[in-house]
């Protein structure tokens, strides 16, 4: 009997020949039936999505199904890890898939729809050009390519914004060295918001300036102030003749003659270096950024809904 031979032998007759045929003939019908329950299962509707994945790696597990029977198997079990999320194993699954059956153009949308999942435009791309190579006229196929060059136009774009907001940052961290400035967080933030200094082409720094009426509870925000300006610029054009009178200044008292300007320095805390640019970045395209080299991963999240193709 083929069951009692040694493991790495090789059958000598043709009863062990037969036995071993039949084996594998008992195998192969097991992992088709494991598979077509897989199929009833997901049909049943998500509470059952986790006994289809065990119905599909069970009919892998025969080691009976080769080529496009053993690449349908893989196929299947992608759509149902893309259904819970399961990206990663969705991806690996639709790649082993594409390994047996070159052709399987259900394992390429499925491959797409699971590096799209993880971020990976880059593959999703090459997966969607080779299952339109199989399938021209695949339409699902050829919106998803058109999806994906939307959103490698949109991740370059990003890329550039997330660069030159770096760059700006870098930059007034020099600025502030050369001129031999201590930062701190800027106070007031309710009022003034994320506004953060801005350095010209000219090497020059703009600064926000808020001036606060202690007396009346009242504030003037002054968003672009040029380090090369004077403080009675300012105060000359907010404060003369001509400008309109001031709603909480009933009685006229804040004048240009009257004004008198105090300011504190010191007195905040110094940021350390390795946080400036973090909070220069605040309120950016690269706020969320944890080192200053890294690409930003996309979570983008699929729905049952976004899959409309069925299984083998």
């Amino acid at each position: 009997m083929a069951l009692w031979m040694e493991a790495g032998s090789q059958p000598t007759t043709e009863k062990e020949l037969a036995d071993i045929e039949a084996i594998q003939a008992i195998k192969e019908s097991a992992a088709l039936e494991l598979k077509e329950k897989g199929n009833e299962f997901v049909k049943m509707g998500k509470k059952h999505y986790s006994d289809a994945i065990d119905c599909y790696t069970r009919a892998i597990n025969q080691n009976a199904l080769t080529g496009s029977e053993a690449s349908a198997v893989f196929a299947n079990r992608a759509h149902v890890n893309l259904l819970l999320g399961n990206y990663r194993r969705a991806l690996t699954d639709a790649q082993e898939s594409i390994k047996l059956s070159s052709t399987n153009v259900k394992a390429y949308y499925r491959a797409v729809k699971a590096a799209l999942a993880l971020g990976l435009l880059s593959d999703a791309m090459s997966y969607c050009e080779k299952g339109i190579e199989h399938d021209p006229s695949n339409g699902e196929m050829k919106k998803l390519l058109k999806n994906i060059e939307l959103k490698k136009s949109e991740s370059e774009r990003h890329k550039l914004q997330v660069a030159k907001a770096v760059e700006e940052a870098e930059l007034l961290v020099s600025a502030f060295e050369s001129r031999g400035y201590k930062i701190g967080k800027a106070a007031y933030q309710e009022l003034t918001g994320l506004r953060k200094p801005v350095l010209d082409k000219s090497d020059i720094l703009h600064w926000p300036v808020l001036l606060l009426y202690a007396e009346v509870m009242s504030s003037d925000f002054i968003e672009d102030f040029c380090e090369t300006d004077m403080f009675s610029d300012h105060l000359d054009i907010m404060f003369s003749e001509s400008s309109p009178p001031l709603p909480w200044d009933a009685n006229h008292h804040y004048t240009r003659e009257a004004i008198e300007l105090y300011y504190e320095a010191g007195s905040g805390v110094e940021l350390e270096k390795k946080n400036l640019m973090p909070y220069l970045l605040q309120g950016t395209v690269a706020s969320n950024l944890e080192d200053f080299t890294s690409d930003e991963k996309n979570d983008s999240k699929i729905s049952e809904h976004t899959l409309p193709e069925g299984l083998f």
